[in-house]
Order: C-alpha cells, then structure tokens, then sequence
C-alpha cells in the first residue's frame, strides 16, 4: 500500500474514531492539527509522510478521551499493521503518540523525534487563540466544569498526581493558566514559535477583557 492510499485510510480511520466527539478533538481538529503540522515541515528536513500520520492519528490513544487506553492502542497498532506501515514508521508514531501530550508539563524532553515535535507544535497551535478559546470551554463543558470560581486557584500541574489533576474540582478560565499561557515557551519550531505568538496574544487579550464583563456586577452595585 502506497503512502497515499496510507493517509486516505488513516483520514477514514480517525474521522470514524472521533465522529462523536464533544471535547474539542474533533475531526475538524485534527484536520487544522494536521494543516499546521505541514505547514511547519515546509520549512524542516523531515519525513513529510510521518509528520501527517502521525497528525492524523495524534488523539488516537490520548488518555483524557479513552478510559481503556489499553484497547485503544491495540486497536491503533492493528490497524498500522493492516495498513501494512513498515515497522520503523510504527516505532516512531508509537513514540509521537506517547509524549506528545502536555500531560501536566511532565512530558517535557521525553519527544525526541523531529516529526513529534512539529506534530506537537501543530496540536498546541490549536490549543491557542480564538479556536483554543472556543475549545476550552467546549472541553470544560463536556466535564461539567464551570467557567470562573475566584477562590478555585490555578495549580502547578507538575506537581500533581495524575489522579489529582482530574479529580480535583477546577475551571475552565484556570486552564488558561495551567496550560495554554504556559504552551508559547514551550514550541519547538520558529514556525511554531511565530504563529503561537500571535494566538498567546489574542488569549491575554480575551481574559482581560473576560475579567472585565465577569466583574460588572460589582461595578454596578
């Protein structure tokens, strides 16, 4: 099977997987994952074809979306064997889909591969400006999360068991601040860089102005 054939697969493959999804890891998101990504490997020596499986498979075994993580993978590495991807592409998705993920900040220097990184970039991207707003709060939404609670404080996710970070009670607006504001320092690619400085820039912009229209009440009393 051709490269080509391999990606039209994968596309039916994934759109298949996330049809019914509601937390902001769409179809549509892995297509704008995917657009960025192939973006960035414009301007990087890199392995195009892997740089777009691995865009396209991405959320494929991400644990926040699959209880069973276990079946999930069996699944994935099944169908990369009927589709008949050589071992050492296997290998190295398996390696992208593994650190990828923010996972709390403590996935730090795990991604070595260069196609994992731009992946990585291209995911974050997403995470960012006005389409990482709307799917904050789609993904707070979907975990019955409010918006804003004052007295609920941004944590150091570092520092949190993983049995911490989604048990305890938290907010839309605080993952702003334990992730998305935290994503600009942590691309790996200048194209990256670039495009999450714009989208940083327009996220500082809205809570400013979220604090603002939250606080009128008190203004006005």
């Amino acid at each position: 099977m051709n490269k080509e054939e391999i990606i039209k697969k994968a596309e039916k493959y994934i759109e298949q997987l996330h049809q019914h999804d509601t937390t902001g890891h769409d179809f549509n998101h892995i297509l704008r994952v995917r657009h960025h990504a192939l973006d960035i490997a414009q301007f990087e020596e890199v392995d195009v074809f892997v740089v777009e499986l691995a865009s396209l498979l991405h959320d494929a075994v991400d644990k926040k979306l699959f209880k069973d993580t276990t079946t999930a993978w069996e699944q994935l590495n099944l169908w990369m064997n009927d589709v008949q991807i050589s071992s050492d592409i296997q290998e190295e998705i398996t390696h992208i889909l593994k650190f990828m993920s923010f996972n709390g900040g403590k996935n730090n220097g795990k991604l070595t591969s260069l196609a994992g990184k731009i992946v990585q970039d291209a995911d974050r991207i997403d995470a960012l400006g006005a389409i990482g707003i709307a799917r904050t709060f789609q993904y707070a939404g979907h975990f019955k999360e409010p918006m804003h609670i004052s007295t609920y404080k941004a944590r150091d996710l570092t520092t949190l068991e993983q049995h911490q970070y989604h048990d305890e009670p938290n907010t839309a607006i605080n993952h702003f601040y334990e992730k998305l504001l935290l994503l600009k320092d942590m691309m790996n690619t200048e194209r990256g860089k670039q495009i999450a400085q714009e989208r940083h820039a327009y996220m500082e912009n809205f809570l400013e102005q979220f604090y603002k229209e939250w606080d009128i009440t008190k203004k006005t009393n």
